[in-house]
């Protein structure tokens, strides 16, 4: 696994919970990244900071680690080894997945905390 290499994304994301019946705010889908995802519970939506997200219970301040893809979906364990690494350091993660690759959020405040201990486990940053 240490040949997966992990890249800090330049920008501060905001995570959003709505009611599930909202539609996905306009100023989300011209974003240009973002993730969301809807159950009967509720809608959640990754963006970035600066994207103005208004009625939503909202964590702010996540950085963003993106594992270098496309993976292929026969690897194993690539998100349950960065959390297990990032648990051990007592970083609070927060992960979402796209059909090419995984993404680990950590609130700024750990972000060097998460950075040393993903170096150590031998991770290329």
């Amino acid at each position: 696994m240490s040949d997966l290499r992990v890249r800090l994304l330049n920008e501060t994301f905001s995570i959003h919970k709505l009611p599930p019946s909202r539609p996905i705010p306009p100023t989300v889908l011209g974003s240009p990244i973002f993730f969301v995802g809807r159950t009967k519970d509720e809608l959640s939506i990754v963006c970035r900071a600066d994207i103005p997200v208004s009625h939503a219970k909202t964590e702010e301040n996540w950085a963003c680690f993106m594992v270098e893809g496309p993976l292929d979906f026969n690897i194993i364990g690539v998100i349950a080894r960065l959390s297990a690494v990032l648990a051990h350091a007592e970083v609070s993660i927060f992960s979402f997945s796209t059909f090419d690759t995984d993404y680990i959020l950590v609130r700024q405040g750990d972000l060097l905390v998460a950075e040393k201990a993903l170096k150590t486990a031998g991770f290329k940053l």
